[in-house]
Formats: structure tokens, sequence, C-alpha cells
């Protein structure tokens, strides 16, 4: 484990420890030395957990309201780019921003936290003062992680303090989002693709057809509709987000749309049109190593049943919010279409999260998402 700390990496496994004292309990501070008893790094710990101990100094200092303060202003120093175009946006990534087993998204006046991890739990007094402090919000949501519920000892429900309305509008480059934190997927909706959803649809051209599958709140399509596509076929599963949509397209003024109910795999399989644009964007298809294989028979099939519907030089989106999922295993899927397709892919552009998610190469789990954009001729 020491040499991890050397390369300022934030997190330790159990197998990297020489020795974890008995008395210590999920989530207490502890310091990290090594065999000759000297500082390496202050952290918290949980003994139950694969990840054992998550870093949060490399120097001695007191973990209390000074330092949250210095953390969540420096991170919101880092945002000042993309506070210019939208009022929503992630204000915490976790690792990304020295804060592990913290998230917090900002919607206009209100707040989303996730605490992820017991030692976060335990300092949720202190996040809390400082939150209400810098970024005085006029409600705030906890939400916690239940896949970690039992071994990072976190409770189930949420907690809400203050007002939170049923629905806030967000505004991102001009265009307008209805936002239901409360029911809502993640925190509420998907920040991470900002960036990409504006670079994906500048390529847009009037009277563009355009397929956006898992179109979740209609991101892509809608972005694509204010660019001038002629048609917009939404298609997503969930019952919840074929009604964002429609509230989404009427929030922005656009009526030349199809919201398909329905599996994105069997609307290719039986769509009769053809598409300038197709957008692929599905929810984390291998969440853990184990899946990683049917994830990329799935990519693969979407990669190549989309070349099927696309236009002469249509143009197709593909992305993976899989931290399992490498740039190589989407590029290896892309080939393996143009051979399947006889067609041949141009990658104009690489696409990552946007700059609110910060990849900090210290946390190598910090980087999950990436896509490319492609001409298929």
């Amino acid at each position: 484990g020491k040499e991890k700390l050397k390369n300022l990496n934030l997190w330790l496994y159990k197998d990297e420890l020489k020795k974890i004292p008995k008395s210590v309990k999920p989530g207490d501070l502890v310091h990290v030395k090594d065999e000759t008893g000297r500082f390496l790094a202050l952290g918290y710990v949980n003994p139950k957990s694969l990840i054992t101990v998550r870093i949060l100094s490399f120097s001695k200092r007191e973990i209390d309201i000074g330092f949250f303060k210095e953390r969540i202003q420096n991170a919101l120093s880092k945002r000042k780019k993309i506070q210019k175009i939208t009022d929503a946006y992630r204000v915490v990534h976790s690792e990304g921003d020295f804060l592990p087993g913290l998230v917090i998204d900002r919607y206009k006046d209100y707040l989303v936290l996730q605490i992820n991890t017991a030692g976060m739990y335990r300092l949720k007094p202190l996040v809390l003062e400082t939150v209400k402090e810098i970024l005085n919000p006029k409600g705030l949501l906890i939400k916690f992680d239940k896949k970690v519920a039992n071994v990072e000892m976190l409770p189930e429900e949420e907690e809400k303090i203050g007002e939170i309305p049923h629905e806030i509008i967000i505004h991102e480059n001009n265009v307008k989002f209805a936002v239901d934190i409360v029911g809502g997927q993640k925190t509420g909706f998907f920040l991470d693709q900002r960036r990409n959803r504006k670079i994906t649809t500048d390529y847009v051209e009037q009277g563009f057809e355009v397929l956006d599958l898992f179109s979740n709140a209609g991101g892509f399509g809608i972005y694509a509709a204010l660019r001038g596509a002629s048609h917009i076929d939404f298609v997503d599963i969930s019952q919840h987000a074929v009604s964002l949509i429609e509230k989404n397209c009427k929030l922005n003024g656009i009526t030349n749309y199809t919201v398909y109910n329905e599996d994105a795999f069997d609307f290719l399989q039986n769509v009769q049109k053809k598409y300038d644009l197709i957008v692929i964007d599905p929810p984390p298809f291998a969440k853990t190593l184990k899946e990683k294989e049917g994830a990329i028979r799935g990519f693969k099939y979407l990669v190549v049943n989309a070349a099927k519907v696309l236009k002469e030089k249509g143009y197709i989106a593909v992305f993976s919010c899989s931290h399992h999922i490498t740039q190589k295993d989407l590029k290896d899927t892309l080939i393996f279409a143009s051979s399947k397709t006889g067609k041949f892919f141009t990658i104009l552009e690489h696409m990552y999260q946007d700059l609110d998610h910060p990849y900090l190469l210290n946390a190598p789990a910090s980087f999950y998402l990436k896509g490319y954009l492609v001409m298929v001729e």
C-alpha cells in the first residue's frame, strides 16, 4: 500500500494493510503509518469493506468544519465555467474532489447529498453545517447508497431538510428540464452528460431524423430538436421516463416527436425507418466486472443494429457509464460493428463526463463515462 500512497492514490484495500488494530470501528478516523511508524496519510476506515481505508488528507490535520469548508470552496472554484451555462451541477464528486463517500448535486436552490460510506456518515454533521453556510440551500435531500447500506452501516431511509418541491425547472445551455429529485434516477438528472449533449447535437442539421435510445429525461433528443431536427423518436422502457420526456418537450416548445415506451433492443429489431443520428446511452450494463462480457455483447448488438437503420453518412453516439467498460472495449465494439455491417466508422469525437464530475488520475474509479461520436459510411 505504501507505493500507492506515494502515487497519492486515495484507496487502500484490506490486503494492502499489514495490521488493523482490533479496537477500530467502521467510520473511525485513522492515521496510516509505515513499518517504522512514520505518518503517511489520514483517512477513515471500515474493516468490513473491501476498500478498507479512504484517504482524506496526506498531511496531519483536524477533520473539522475548516477542512470541509476548504474542500467545498475548492470544488466550487473549479466549476466556474459550468456555472455560466447551467444552474444544475455536481458540487462535490466524491474522490474527484478529495471527499470520498460524498456526492453533492445542486439543482438551483436545492441540494441532493449522497452519502456512501460509514466514514462520511460519521462526518455528516460537519458536512451539513458547511453546506448550509457555503451553499445556503432552500431544501436538502440526503440519499444513502442502498447497495452498500449493510456493509457501511448506513440508514435505508432518505432524509429531508427544509422544503423540497416536487419539481424543479433547471436550465442548461438555454434548454429547460424538469427535475424530480425525490423520485428521479441517480440524484435526479444525468448532469454528467451535459457537455456531450451539446457536442453530439452540434452535428445536427436542419431536417435530421433523430433516434434517442434509453432516452431517460430526453436530453439528447430535445437538444437535437432545438438544433433543427425534423423529428425525434424517443425510446425508453420506463413509464417515469416517458412522462419526463413529454414534460420536457412541452417546456421547450417541441412538438415534432414520438415516444416509444419499449425496450430499446426490441425497438431496433422492428424499426422500419432510417435516421441521421442515433444516440445510444444505456444505463450501466456492467456494475461489476463479472457482468462485463454480457455488457459488451449488449453494446455490439446495439451498435450493429443502429448502423443498419442509419442513413448514408449518418452519425452514432454511443456511451458507457460503467467504470469496468474501457475506452478500448467501446472502440473494439465499433470495430466489430464495422466488420459486421461492412461499413466504415470514422471517430469524430471522444467524449467523457463533464467537468463537474472530475476525473482525478489518483482515483481511477472517478473516471467512468466514456463515449464516441462516429460517422458511418
